[in-house]
């Protein structure tokens, strides 16, 4: 029996390793993905606001000075939980995903 569970842990934790492997790039890839299907609507697909939407609603431009001195905490604060006509994407996106949301903004901005 001992045998079988050595066995059995030497495939499992290897083969688990190479899941997480594979996994964590595609979590990585989801941001654009996200944003597009989220935020371009208002954002605009390089963040600017430049939208008929984003023009009515007033949406930040991500590169301005007033985004990019935000902390990353206030960012995901302000996905989370939404911001004067911006919606709340509390449980609508994971916790990673916004984190991911946001380390993408901030690749805008430096575009």
């Amino acid at each position: 029996m001992k045998c079988l569970f050595v066995r059995v842990v030497r495939f499992v934790v290897p083969a688990l390793g190479m899941l997480f492997l594979l996994v964590a790039p595609l979590r990585a890839q989801d941001a654009p993905t996200l944003f597009k299907s989220k935020c371009a609507a208002c954002h605009g697909a390089d963040g600017s606001g430049n939208t008929p939407a984003g023009k009515a609603m007033k949406a930040r431009d991500f590169a301005s000075p007033e985004v990019q001195n935000e902390t990353d905490e206030q960012l995901i604060e302000i996905v989370t939980n939404g911001k004067n006509k911006m919606p709340s994407y509390k449980g609508k996106l994971t916790d990673d995903q916004i984190k991911g949301l946001v380390a993408y903004i901030r690749g805008l901005a430096k575009k």
